[in-house]
């Protein structure tokens, strides 16, 4: 039976409204956009802690920077096309780098956002934000592991910047897990042949991949890399140690996201072969989320073909 499907903007209100039940100092930021965002639930039950600036991104980020130095727990959402590149001047001067503790949640990010088009298909905004210092930036896999990441990030001491999507995604974790923090991973498969580390949509593709690659005797071992920066360091590392080669996959530019940022940190301590599934220079288009998929290589086969590849430049 295939996994359930959500997608990972519907915990973001949910978390909201966890979190406000625990913590009065829990508010919003939202800009006209709170029924895509999810923001909309938080809203009805808590109108006095949201605060809709309307389709006006740069003052969004600003609004939210100066609650924070109000002592209000702020989270800020809306397309990631607009709050991250309309917002972006407002995120590095008035957030990051006074280091204040907003969490910027980008939704509807990657070519999954469909018939949208190039407009909307924020595909630059791992790259953008990962090059902040002390800029966490997190890309849950599924609706559990957002749920997850949303909550625990109240607690940062510094920025922080989830990805959602909108396209439901399947289901990778059991509901309840919440052992997702800044800085982790998980292996969510063992192997001895080829890391693959994936993040968001694409771990479901690893793990399909993996049985592929397991029925032609290529054991990959699957790294959900959520915590893009600072990354699982360690993890990747022991792995690739094991294995001798990798495979980043991710709904980003192959310039600037996990994949350079994995090639980053194994040149430089364990140098071993690293194949990208990314999206290579080109923007998105218009199309349905599994039609863009396919066009765009973001697949299972295509990691199993970067795998394939790897594996066999690894040192013998």
């Amino acid at each position: 039976m295939p996994a359930p499907e959500r997608s990972t903007r519907d915990a973001y209100g949910q978390a909201l409204i966890d979190l406000a039940a625990a913590d009065p100092s829990v508010v919003a930021v939202d800009g006209d956009v709170g029924s895509a965002t999810r923001a909309a639930r938080f809203a009805a039950l808590h109108p006095d802690r949201v605060f809709n600036v309307g389709m006006a991104e740069q003052d969004m980020i600003l609004t939210a920077a100066g609650l924070a130095l109000g002592g209000k727990n702020v989270y800020v959402s809306s397309y990631a096309s607009f709050l991250v590149g309309r917002g972006y001047e407002q995120i590095r001067s008035a957030v990051a780098i006074p280091g204040l503790p907003v969490k910027i949640v980008g939704s509807h990010c990657g070519v999954t956002v469909g018939e949208d088009g190039a407009s909307h298909q924020m595909l630059e905004d791992l790259a953008l934000m990962r090059v902040f210092p002390d800029m966490t930036v997190l890309v849950p896999a599924d609706y559990t592991s957002a749920l997850a990441l949303l909550k625990n990030a109240v607690s940062s001491r510094g920025p922080v910047y989830v990805r959602l999507g909108r396209a439901p995604v399947p289901d990778v974790y059991a509901d309840g897990d919440e052992g997702f923090l800044p800085g982790g991973g998980r292996v969510l498969r063992e192997g001895t042949e080829v890391t693959v580390c994936c993040c968001g949509i694409m771990v479901s593709e690893a793990l399909r991949a993996a049985e592929v690659l397991a029925r032609q005797n290529i054991s990959a071992e699957v790294i959900d890399c959520y915590s893009v920066s600072p990354l699982p360091a360690q993890s990747i590392l022991d792995s690739v140690h094991r294995t001798g080669c990798c495979v980043t996959a991710e709904e980003h530019f192959a310039r600037g996201g996990l994949g350079e940022g994995v090639a980053a940190l194994v040149s430089g301590a364990y140098p071993v072969p690293v194949k990208q599934v990314a999206v290579f220079d080109k923007f998105g288009q218009s199309g349905s989320p599994a039609e863009l998929q396919e066009y765009y290589g973001l697949t299972a086969s295509q990691i199993v073909s970067a795998a394939v590849q790897a594996w066999t430049m690894r040192r013998r």
